[in-house]
């Protein structure tokens, strides 16, 4: 875990956004974790930063309207993909993504309803009204310098992740794990990883300091500079 943080560390260096670091974060997992020489361990990992809508460029914010079917107003946020990296030709560009390029959170009742994302939410620690409030004093509670892991151990038939005919069960994954925390900024980060290694819980809890050092690594562009 050391040698992944450093190297996490210096995704940064020669980077000029957040969509480039997270690009770079995604490949290198789904590069670096593996089974054996020739088989990778997960089949998808994907990296997500909340913004508001007004941050957004044009077509995410198309995206977003067409989800909540009228104009989103400024300040909703969205689950923002910026790094993907898996076993489809697709899943290795966020401009592919059918539908997850910005997902819109509009409310804790919406949120709710969406069993991943509030779980997500919810187990990486951070409160959902400080985080739609963009409440940038919640870093200052000594809770949010530590880190927590989101973590399913069995994937299959587990109803906080979807899309079980079409992604869990053909593409063999067998546990989910996801590792962020906040920014300053307000904003919450998100690295997520569908594993087709079964990760026990204490395994999973291991790699809770890498969220620290991803978040070192986008931090210098955190309210910044957003899209590549």
């Amino acid at each position: 875990m050391t040698r992944c943080g450093i190297e996490l560390r210096r995704m940064g260096s020669g980077a000029n956004s957040v969509e480039e670091i997270a690009q770079k974060i995604a490949d290198f997992f789904y590069q670096s974790l593996r089974m054996g020489p020739d088989d990778r361990a997960c089949a998808l990992v994907r990296f997500y930063v909340t913004a508001s809508y007004s941050e957004l460029q044009p077509d995410l914010q198309e995206f977003a309207d067409n989800i909540v079917g009228k104009h989103g107003s400024p300040g909703m946020k969205c689950l923002t993909l910026l790094g993907t990296a898996g076993e489809e030709s697709a899943w290795n560009s966020r401009k592919q993504s059918v539908g997850h390029k910005a997902i819109p959170l509009q409310s804790e009742e919406s949120i709710a309803k969406s069993p991943m994302i509030n779980a997500l939410i919810h187990q990486l620690g951070i409160p959902v009204p400080s985080l739609l409030e963009n409440d940038q004093r919640i870093m200052l509670d000594e809770h949010q310098h530590s880190f927590n892991v989101f973590h399913v151990e069995r994937a299959e038939g587990s109803p906080y992740i979807p899309a079980q005919k079409d992604f869990v069960i053909p593409h063999q994954v067998k546990s989910v794990l996801g590792l962020g925390g906040m920014l300053p900024t307000g904003e919450m980060f998100a690295i997520v990883l569908f594993s087709k290694l079964g990760i026990p819980r204490e395994r999973a809890e291991l790699f809770n300091t890498l969220a620290l050092n991803a978040k070192l690594a986008i931090l210098p562009f955190a309210g910044k500079q957003l899209f590549a």
